[in-house]
């Protein structure tokens, strides 16, 4: 086992005529290894959230293209990715992802990269890989990304409701997991039809591949014959089938580090990390909306290990002094001084 730190490299967000925000962002790339990480004829899947229709804080796309150009420069083809949602919303199937992607501004001319949903038209494409792990033996990450022969996790550092906050491990953990893969994190019992809602008109059904759902006056799942795979929830028009989301924190964690290293099975040596730390929003970006930052901006980091990179955005962030006119009630006092923070590029 080495004995050596991981390393991760920090750029503040100070900028000049003669040095921009771009030309950070290239440095930080660099040093963390891209020009040797991605090579020549690869496919690299740049995971990312293109945010949720009306929420604003996703990762400005013109940076994105930053870290696009870096990858072409390798002789590698980068193209920009995520997976469908769980829940019902403006990313649920492939075609209103794309259309909320480039709607808020990832289209090809802006990003240089073409953009694939990684687990197809409504979740349902997963490749099966061994993890061994305490929850899974197998974990079902979403076809696109597996097959990849590499991978660039950009991230959107902000806070999360279950997992504390959403950094790298969570964009890789439960981002690259299929709609099979996400339902098995979050819930460990079959969706539930609301009748008040529900049309009786089968779609559900017609969607579940082992017939565990008897349409009546409304749609009834069986949770005996359920095998978890969310297509009932992708498939139905009016958005009345429910998650029952009864796993625990911790448990929910700990699945989604096991997800996390299936998603980068088969890809050592060829992934880097990049977590933007600004724009810390108090919850996911998966809302429709994304409330007042609550400290300020910080930066942005780079690293070949992805603990390492979210302990040292998560040490950054408890660093800082709480902004009070913010969804912050209380503990604004700054939280210590954060143990990776390097001398800033």
């Amino acid at each position: 086992m080495s004995n050596l730190k991981p390393k991760v490299f920090f750029a503040d967000l100070r900028a000049g005529s003669r040095r921009n925000l771009f030309d950070k962002i290239g440095e930080l790339l660099a040093l963390a290894g891209a020009p040797v990480r991605f090579r020549k004829g690869h496919l690299v899947a740049v995971k990312l959230h293109f945010g949720e229709k009306g929420n604003s804080s996703y990762i400005r796309p013109v940076f994105v293209r930053k870290a696009v150009d870096a990858i072409k420069e390798t002789g590698a083809h980068p193209f920009l990715t995520d997976t469908n949602t769980l829940y019902v919303g403006t990313r649920g199937n492939t075609v209103t992802h794309l259309k909320t992607a480039i709607e808020n501004g990832f289209a090809y001319p802006v990003v240089g990269a073409p953009l694939v949903i990684a687990d197809g038209l409504r979740g349902e494409l997963a490749t099966d890989v061994r993890v061994d792990g305490r929850f899974f033996s197998t974990v079902k990450i979403a076809s696109m990304i597996a097959g990849a022969n590499g991978l660039l996790a950009l991230t959107h550092f902000k806070c999360h409701e279950m997992t504390g906050f959403g950094g790298a491990l969570k964009n890789i953990g439960m981002g690259c997991a299929s709609r099979e893969g996400k339902l098995a994190q979050h819930s460990n019992l079959a969706p539930i039809v609301d009748p008040a809602g529900c049309t009786a008109c089968g779609e559900c059904s017609l969607a579940c591949p082992v017939n565990a759902i008897d349409i009546g006056n409304a749609a009834v799942i069986n949770g005996n014959l359920c095998i978890g795979c969310g297509h009932c929830i992708a498939a139905c028009p009016e958005g009345t089938i429910n998650i029952q989301w009864d796993e625990t924190a911790s448990n929910l964690q700990g699945k989604m580090a096991e997800y996390a290293k299936g998603a980068l099975a088969g890809k050592e040596g060829r992934t880097l990390f990049v977590n933007f730390v600004t724009d810390v929003s108090p919850a996911c970006d998966c809302y429709g909306h994304n409330d007042a930052p609550i400290v300020p901006d910080i930066g942005i980091l780079a690293s070949a290990d992805p603990v390492a990179i979210d302990q040292a955005s998560a040490d950054l962030v408890n660093a800082e002094e709480g902004i009070r006119d913010s969804a912050l009630k209380a503990g604004h006092e700054r939280g210590g001084v954060p143990r990776a923070r390097q001398k800033a590029l």
